[in-house]
C-alpha cells in the first residue's frame, strides 16, 4: 500500500525514540507533509544532538511523541519533558507502557498544565507502508489537537477502522494490552493447528493447507497470511527455536482478568505455553513422574533416559535409582518394594523401546494415546 495521500493540516512534531517503529513513524509522517524533529541517543539516526535541542527546535504549543521502551525509560523521559516543556504543550506516549503508568505521567505533566495522551500503537515493521492501528486515551481536546498526526499514521480508509479514542487517560494502553492478549491466543491457535497437521501422516502439504484458508474461511486474517509466508519460506520450521518471549502486555492482560474476575482461559493458556517453551526440563513434569513412581511403581526415568527416548534412541541399560530413605520401618519396606518395581519397570521399558525401534513401531506414547482413545470411545458408547 502506498504512503498516505490524505490532506491534513501541516504539523510539527518532536519524536523521541527512532528505533524500528519510531524511525518508520518519522518517515511516514514526513511523507504526509509533517515536519518531524527526531531525537535518539544514537547520533547516527537523531535529528537533534540532545533532548533539549529537540525541544528548542519546536514551535509553541509543542507536541512531543515518546516512543521508547516502557517502564523507567518512559517514566524518566516524561519527567524530563515536564522540566523542559511549557503550559499548553502536549506529550503523547506511544510506547507499550502499562496503563497504570499513564495515571502518574498525566499527573506529573498536569501539574505544569502540560497535556498528556496515551496511545497504543500496532503495526510493527509493516506500519510504514500499511499504517498503524492507534488506540488513544485522554482528554478530547488533547486528542483533537494531535488528530492530524493520528490521521497520517493510521491506515488509509475510514478513521474508525484504524483509530479509536478509547476513553480517559490509560484507556489507549489498556486497549492495546487487550489487543496483544488476543494476539497471543490467535497465534497459539494457529500454532497448535500447525503441529496437529504436521503430526498426521496423511497430510502432505501443510503450507498449502494454511494458504487454502486465506480466502473464504472464517479463520482468515493477517496473522494467517504471515503464517503462510513463514511456512512457504521454511515448511517444517527447520532450525527455528521454540523458545518464545512474552511482552509485558500479555502478563498484564491476565493480571487484569484476575483483578476483574473475567475468565480468559485461552489467553492465559497461550501465555503459559510461552513460559513452558523456555524450560529445558519441566519441574512440574518431574514431580508428576516422581508421583507416578510412588503410587504406581511406574518407572522414574533419569534425564538421560528421557532425552534418549525423545531422540528416538534407546539407553543401553536401565537407570539406577537410589532408594528413598524413610524414618519408619513400614515406609522403608514400601520404599524397597517401590525401588524393585522401579528397576523392573525400567528394564521392561528399555526392552519395549528397543523392540519398538527395531520393528519400526510408533513411539510408546503414541501407542498409549491410541489405546486411551479406543477405551474412551468404548466407554462413551455405554454412557448416558
Amino acid at each position: 500500500m502506498c504512503a498516505p495521500t490524505r490532506k491534513a493540516p501541516h504539523m510539527q512534531l518532536g519524536l523521541i525514540g527512532l528505533g524500528r517503529m519510531g524511525g518508520n513513524m518519522r518517515e511516514r509522517l514526513r511523507r504526509a507533509g509533517h515536519e518531524v524533529i527526531g531525537y535518539d541517543r544514537n547520533p547516527d539516526v537523531s535529528d537533534a544532538p540532545s533532548l533539549e535541542a529537540m525541544v528548542e527546535g519546536l514551535s509553541t504549543p509543542r507536541v512531543v511523541w515518546v516512543m521508547v521502551p516502557s517502564g523507567d525509560p518512559t517514566r524518566d523521559t516524561v519527567a524530563r519533558l515536564a522540566e523542559l516543556l511549557e503550559a499548553d504543550d502536549l506529550v503523547i506516549d506511544g510506547g507499550n507502557s502499562r496503563f497504570t503508568d499513564d495515571f502518574e505521567n498525566a499527573k506529573v505533566l498536569g501539574e505544569k498544565q502540560i497535556g498528556y495522551v496515551d496511545c497504543g500503537v500496532s503495526g510493527g515493521i509493516w506500519g510504514l507502508e500499511n499504517g498503524y492501528g492507534l488506540m488513544c486515551g485522554g482528554d478530547p481536546k488533547w486528542v483533537e489537537r494531535a488528530m492530524p498526526i493520528f490521521d497520517a499514521l493510521r491506515p488509509e480508509g475510514p478513521r474508525e477502522e484504524g483509530f479509536v479514542h478509547a476513553g480517559e487517560v490509560g484507556a489507549g494502553h489498556y486497549a492495546k494490552m487487550v489487543h496483544n492478549g488476543i494476539e497471543y491466543g490467535l497465534m497459539h491457535a494457529y500454532a497448535e493447528g500447525y503441529e496437529l497437521l504436521e503430526a498426521k501422516d496423511i497430510v502432505k502439504d501443510v503450507p498449502g493447507t494454511f494458504k487454502a484458508w486465506s480466502r473464504g474461511t472464517v479463520v482468515r486474517s493477517w496473522l494467517l497470511d504471515l503464517m503462510v509466508d513463514a511456512l512457504e519460506e521454511n515448511p517444517h520450521l527447520d532450525e527455528v527455536s521454540d523458545y518464545t518471549n512474552d511482552s509485558g502486555e500479555g502478563r498484564w492482560t491476565v493480571e487484569e482478568a484476575i483483578a476483574l474476575g473475567v475468565p480468559v482461559p485461552v489467553i492465559s493458556a497461550s501465555l503459559f505455553a510461552r513460559f513452558a517453551s523456555r524450560q529445558q526440563v519441566s519441574p512440574a513434569m518431574q514431580a508428576v513422574s516422581a508421583l507416578r513412581g510412588q503410587f504406581g511403581g511406574h518407572q522414574v526415568m533419569t534425564l538421560a533416559e528421557g532425552i534418549a527416548l525423545r531422540e528416538g534412541t534407546v539407553p543401553a541399560t536401565p537407570a539406577k535409582h537410589d532408594k528413598v530413605a524413610h524414618d519408619e520401618q513400614s515406609f522403608d519396606e514400601k520404599g524397597k518394594a517401590s525401588e524393585r518395581a522401579f528397576e523392573r519397570a525400567s528394564e521392561a521399558n528399555v526392552q519395549t523401546a528397543a523392540d519398538a525401534v527395531e520393528a519400526g513401531a510408533p513411539p510408546a506414547t503414541q501407542r498409549t494415546d491410541e489405546a486411551d482413545t479406543a477405551l474412551g470411545t468404548e466407554r462413551a458408547k455405554h454412557s448416558d
